[in-house]
């Protein structure tokens, strides 16, 4: 599993925890915070009704209070209005009151006049100084159907300065199914709202784990390309620990890669120097024994043409090793392939002429991207190669093939083929096969090649023919 997708999925799993425990508390909370502010609002009207109707209970004609009577035609009253989305089309305060036995004297709903509420909670605990509150079922079997009952002590107002007594407890009583569809709402408000939340966060995790996993991606694609020894550069990663971590990568690339080029490009130049020094040292040697004019001639051209070859074998070291180290073109333009071909030719006609070598042209136009200079010189390698293999009139056939992505260019020769041994080795690094009447390259044309044909995205390779002879492949992007 990418490390990308295991970030995400733990950053759910927490965030999917996190709010199932607060949607949980929210959620619990909501009905018992109403229920608690139903509560105190019937305290506050528990308290005002039994200040306003205490003298008048103590005078004992209750059945003739103005103010009863008004409770009484509230109770009567219908309403039609809307709260917070929620319609209300009724009045549901119920109001009873008993006297200092607990019997009930009055009753809004009028059907437990004269009835003993003494042992219900709030009238027994209001009846001895405490706070009076109960809440039950209208049906036992339907929690739904609770009724919260909310008590105040109705006190004589004396004015003699004793402890003033209760004489009557007035009850507010109303049916918690009432405040049912507000904390509905207020759970579906919080259900809601969450869920937008959830899937805002979820966007952004997967937002950052996106960016994570690209951003990791390319690390690892530009360490793979690293380990294949491709031609790549570090992508970017931007200015944070990520991007970091890949130029802290790149600068030990370069360190390492130095170091171990260092070693390998010292011993291999050293082991090739060896032939034409030993033949410089030879010849000088037989010269200061000071031989005849035609010997000295001879070791004296012997000495020039070695010089020569380490010249030439420096030189094209040097174009390798610029190559090699360039991780991408600092050059490109559009080029017509059929110009470039021409002026290759144009670069090997005297060759071309000795040999009597017949030249096939079958490349149409076609233009690609790139360095001129390097791509001529690459390709010049190769044409080079095909002339110095080929026997004396025979021919040289250039031709193409083009689809949406590639130009492949093809170079046949009708020499005699690479030997089965050599396949594996051909583009190693000073590596070269005898020619029959040319000297020995320095081995470094083909080790050129390819490293110019792969800064060009593309790729090169070499297979022998049926009929005889060498096909070259050179395969280019068009992208």
């Amino acid at each position: 599993m990418k490390i990308g997708l295991r970030i995400l999925l733990s950053y759910f799993l927490i965030l999917g925890l996190a709010a199932w425990f607060v949607l949980n508390v929210f959620v619990a909370e909501v009905r018992p915070g109403v229920r608690a502010t139903l509560e105190d609002t019937l305290v506050d009207t528990a308290q005002l009704l039994a200040q306003l109707v205490a003298e008048d209970v103590k005078n004992g004609d209750i059945q003739h209070l103005a103010l009863l009577q008004r409770m009484q035609n509230y109770a009567d009253r219908s309403v039609d209005v809307e709260i917070s989305g929620v319609r209300k089309a009724s009045l549901d305060y119920r109001i009873y009151i008993t006297d200092a036995k607990g019997i009930v004297i009055f009753d809004t709903e009028q059907k437990d006049v004269g009835k003993s509420y003494a042992r219900w909670n709030d009238v027994y605990l209001t009846l001895r100084g405490q706070y009076g509150a109960r809440s039950t079922r209208t049906d036992p079997n339907d929690e739904n159907s609770s009724v919260m009952h909310v008590a105040a002590p109705i006190l004589d107002n004396n004015q003699s300065g004793q402890a003033r007594k209760i004489i009557g407890v007035l009850t507010v009583a109303k049916a918690t199914s009432t405040i049912g569809p507000f904390i509905e709402r207020s759970q579906q408000k919080i259900l809601q709202r969450s869920f937008w939340i959830l899937l805002a966060s979820l966007m952004i995790g997967i937002g950052f784990s996106w960016w994570l996993n690209r951003s990791l991606q390319k690390l690892r694609n530009y360490a793979q390309a690293v380990e294949r020894d491709d031609k790549v550069s570090l992508p970017k990663l931007g200015n944070n620990e990520i991007g970091e971590l890949g130029r802290a990568l790149e600068s030990m690339r370069h360190k390492l890669e130095g170091k171990q080029y260092v070693e390998t490009l010292m011993h291999t130049l050293a082991h090739e120097l060896k032939s034409p020094i030993a033949a410089i040292q030879g010849s000088a040697e037989l010269l200061s024994e000071d031989p005849p004019e035609a010997e000295r001639s001879k070791f004296l051209n012997n000495i020039i043409e070695q010089n020569q070859r380490q010249k030439q074998l420096i030189d094209k070291l040097l174009e390798l090793i610029k190559v090699e180290k360039q991780q991408q073109l600092s050059q490109i333009t559009n080029i017509n392939i059929v110009d470039l071909l021409d002026q290759v030719l144009t670069d090997f006609s005297d060759a071309i002429a000795r040999k009597n070598l017949r030249i096939q042209f079958d490349v149409q136009a076609q233009t690609i991207q790139g360095d001129p200079l390097l791509l001529r010189q690459a390709i010049g390698n190769l044409f080079d190669n095909a002339i110095a293999f080929s026997p004396h009139g025979s021919a040289i056939r250039l031709h193409q093939q083009v689809d949406d992505t590639y130009f492949t260019l093809f170079i046949d020769d009708q020499g005699s083929g690479i030997p089965d041994y050599a396949i594996a080795k051909i583009f190693d690094r000073f590596y070269s096969l005898p020619r029959a009447d040319a000297a020995k390259s320095t081995g470094l044309g083909l080790p050129f090649v390819r490293e110019v044909i792969s800064l060009h995205g593309g790729e090169v390779s070499l297979q022998n023919l049926a009929e005889g002879g060498v096909r070259v492949e050179v395969r280019l992007s068009l992208g």
